[in-house]
């Protein structure tokens, strides 16, 4: 078992209010057909979830352009259609809405703050390894 079953689990456990602002999405490969579950962080603005992640990182390529996900949030099985956002001014714009919302992700981000105002130069520099995905509940 591996970190991300671990925290597979645990999202769909009754212990699931312990992993704090954590989801399950599951993404369907594009080219593979297989389901992909992947753990990721996020904040809530509505009926909207923003999830930053990396470039780097593979999953996100599925939903580029759009696409119906699968999600497990505070253990409830959901819907939602989830799409990258990949302009990096977009990106650099919602950091700063990001870090407000999750203070403690700015350290580790390397995002400077002063008076509760993420530094500019600092959200633009992320902005360049990083990007969201925006996912919308559906009923």
């Amino acid at each position: 078992m591996n970190g991300n079953d671990f925290l597979e689990l645990m999202l769909k456990s009754p212990l699931h209010g312990f992993m704090g602002n954590t989801l399950l999405i599951t993404v369907t490969g594009r080219k593979t057909g297989r389901k992909i579950a992947v753990p990721v962080n996020y904040y809530r603005v509505m009926d909207e979830l923003w999830v930053l992640t990396t470039r780097s990182r593979q999953w996100w390529r599925n939903v580029n352009g759009g696409a119906e996900v699968d999600l497990v949030l505070n253990g409830k099985k959901l819907k939602g259609f989830a799409e990258a956002i990949l302009d990096r001014s977009a990106v650099a714009a919602r950091l700063g809405d990001y870090v407000r919302s999750l203070p403690m992700s700015a350290g580790v981000l390397g995002v400077g703050m002063e008076h509760g105002v993420p530094n500019r130069e600092d959200t633009a520099r992320v902005a360049e390894e990083r990007l969201f995905v925006k996912i919308c509940l559906t009923p």
